[in-house]
């Protein structure tokens, strides 16, 4: 029962539904996620701005309105430092760039206020919001709240930790490779990479546009704890905003689809090797799906490989070519270092090079869109090992060859565009110490409903891992 847990474990639906039915008020609901990021934050470092006094006056602002009170009523949330937040920096953690204070809400940030959420603070991201691990000179390392052992993931590692944790309901977060996915496969969390187009997209303090392929993969997103949670609070993200002039204002329930929902599901390692808890994983997920009526079977998505790895290569060779002077100037030595093995396990495209891999783009996506006819969802593993540990990407090509090599299956649906949800199945009780793993679910364009309904039914079957997290 919800009333016999304290109010920081609350998820966003109960919440939301306490408060508006006016059991539970937006300041006691804000309250108790400020407490609770006040115990755990010191040793984590999750949250790098507190926005305890703003959040108290917008509860008690939310609490005496007569305004209509909107579906994230009251929900605590935290914002990832690399998205505008009117008043505050967005520092992308790095130094150069603690002074750019945001003149205006970013859309995504807007659509959480507009819904009633309560943005409780902004949470840690690495330098220029690309490795896989969270670490940055402005504000230090962010911790995982299963322990040290691993990494708390990235690039919204510190957003994967607050959630976890207790801090806030939700915790938004963005995603260019799996930057939503990584993190909340540390933490334990879960999540749906939007496709391309869902979440409209804009930073006011920008001072020029992203390259078109950063426009074209990265998304923003929510880390939540119970599938559920999307369910509640993305209808409320994907709401229009003329600023992005290429946001499509679809609804989040798509058309229902007859018969059982066939499912493809993939053991493939790509010759790196499945270590035996993550197929557990697989498994432990598709007998869930199978047991909630969906069709599950064994089946190989077209070009995964090539796609994911020339995605990437893609990916590097617009980012050293727009981004490379500023990471050069402003990173650190450990950031500069990172990005030649990037490159060296990466080979950036370039010239005509890259021009025919951005057209060729089209023809993964149309591959899988195809396929996506016939199999609506598609299960895969997301790494195929548990999770690093902190700092392995500073280890030379054999440490981001782990940490990204591994993640080829993320890479897939971001230069396809398609969206994907991350979600644990169980505690790997590890020589280490415990952690969680979990798997991924792609789906059709537009369809995160279908994702997020397919992660609710293995729910259904595994609890929470939050729930072991807190000893609950």
């Amino acid at each position: 029962m919800t009333d016999s847990k304290p109010l920081w474990q609350w998820d966003a639906q109960e919440i939301a539904s306490a408060t508006r039915a006016g059991k539970l008020s937006a300041v006691e609901a804000t309250e108790a996620a400020i407490a609770r990021m006040e115990e755990v934050n010191p040793a984590l470092n999750a949250v790098v701005e507190t926005l305890a006094d703003e959040a108290r006056a917008e509860a008690a602002a939310l609490d005496k309105s007569d305004a209509p009170k909107g579906p994230l009523h009251g929900v605590p949330v935290t914002i990832k430092i690399n998205v505008d937040q009117k008043g505050h920096a967005t520092s992308n953690g790095v130094p150069a760039f603690k002074d750019i204070i945001a003149p205006e809400d970013a859309p995504v940030v807007r659509n959480l206020k507009q819904a009633g959420a309560i943005v409780i603070g902004r949470t840690n991201t690495p330098e220029f919001s690309f490795r896989a691990d969270t670490d940055n000179p402005l504000y230090g390392r962010t911790h995982n709240p299963w322990g040290q052992h691993l990494s708390a993931g990235g690039s919204s590692g510190g957003a994967g930790a607050a959630v976890m944790a207790g801090i806030g309901a939700l915790a938004h977060g963005n995603d260019i490779g799996g930057s939503l996915r990584f993190p909340a496969s540390a933490n334990g969390a879960v999540t749906v990479k939007p496709g391309l187009g869902r979440v409209p997209a804009y930073n006011p303090s920008q001072k020029a546009e992203r390259g078109l392929l950063a426009q074209s993969m990265s998304v923003q997103g929510l880390i939540v704890r119970k599938a559920a949670d999307l369910h509640l609070s993305m209808p409320s993200l994907i709401a229009a905003d003329a600023r992005d002039p290429f946001h499509v204002p679809l609804p989040w329930r798509g058309d229902a689809i007859e018969g059982p929902i066939r499912v493809a599901f993939t053991r493939d390692d790509f010759g790196f090797g499945l270590h035996p808890d993550v197929a557990t994983a697989l498994d432990k997920a598709a007998s869930a799906l199978s047991n909630a009526g969906y069709a599950v079977e064994e089946v190989e998505p077209p070009l995964a490989y090539e796609a994911g790895k020339n995605g990437y290569r893609a990916l590097m060779g617009e980012v050293e070519a727009l981004m490379g002077e500023d990471i050069r100037a402003h990173g650190s030595d450990d950031l500069k270092a990172i990005f030649e093995d990037y490159y060296a396990e990466y080979p950036p495209f370039k010239g005509t090079e890259q021009l025919a891999m951005l057209a060729k783009r089209t023809h993964y996506a149309r591959e899988w869109s195809l396929f996506l006819e016939d199999y609506p969802l598609v299960l895969t593993p997301f790494m195929f090992a548990p999770f690093f540990t902190a700092g392995r990407d500073t280890e030379g090509r054999e440490g981001v060859r782990e940490v990204l090599g591994t993640g080829l299956w993320s890479f897939v649906m971001n230069f396809t565009g398609l969206p994907a949800g991350n979600i644990p199945t169980h505690i790997a009780e590890l020589p280490q110490g415990p952690q969680p793993i979990g798997v991924q679910i792609a789906g059709r364009r537009w369809r995160e409903d279908l994702i997020v309904d397919a992660m609710a039914a293995i729910e259904d079957e595994i609890a929470p891992v939050c729930t072991r997290l807190w000893g609950a």
